[in-house]
């Protein structure tokens, strides 16, 4: 036989599990579809190339790859046309970039010359003007990644 307390803990144990059973429900149908993972190569036909920046070079082109370029957080694919140069410029958000083809010679303001090849990674401070040019006979290809919604704004 139960005792008044005894009753009352036992109820009040129910009570509070099925509330916090129905607050996980709650919970997990309230929550976003998770983002699904992603895995593209530059040869991949679903990708929209666009046009660069008049500034930059005939040919140069553009994929976002992920997120939304008008808002934080987009990776995108950047291909300048073998054997060109791209004007100097900045960005509003530091860039992190890895080469996926050609050769990439870049030139950030204060700075020596960095020389690119397949594999390579670069960083570029935000706002830091940086020129240079695509050297090999193939197109270069670079994965750039930004903090800030894209921009590219020439210095000239």
């Amino acid at each position: 036989m139960f005792h008044k307390s005894s009753k009352r803990d036992f109820a009040g144990a129910v009570i509070g599990s099925v509330l916090l059973i129905a607050w996980t429900f709650a919970a997990h149908a309230q929550a976003p579809a998770p983002e699904p993972a992603i895995a593209i190569t530059a040869e991949d036909p679903g990708l929209q190339w666009g046009p660069c920046p008049e500034f930059l070079p005939a040919g140069c082109q553009i994929a976002v790859l992920h997120g939304d370029p008008a808002q934080p957080n987009a990776d995108v694919f950047f291909k300048l046309p073998a054997r060109s140069d791209f004007a100097l410029h900045w960005h509003t958000s530091p860039e992190r970039m890895v080469l996926i083809a050609g050769e990439l010679h870049v030139a950030f303001e204060g700075q020596a010359m960095a020389v690119l090849k397949p594999g390579s990674y670069a960083y570029g401070p935000a706002k830091r003007p940086h020129s240079g040019s695509c050297v090999s006979a193939v197109p270069c290809l670079l994965f750039i990644a930004f903090e800030s919604p894209v921009d590219a704004v020439p210095t000239r």
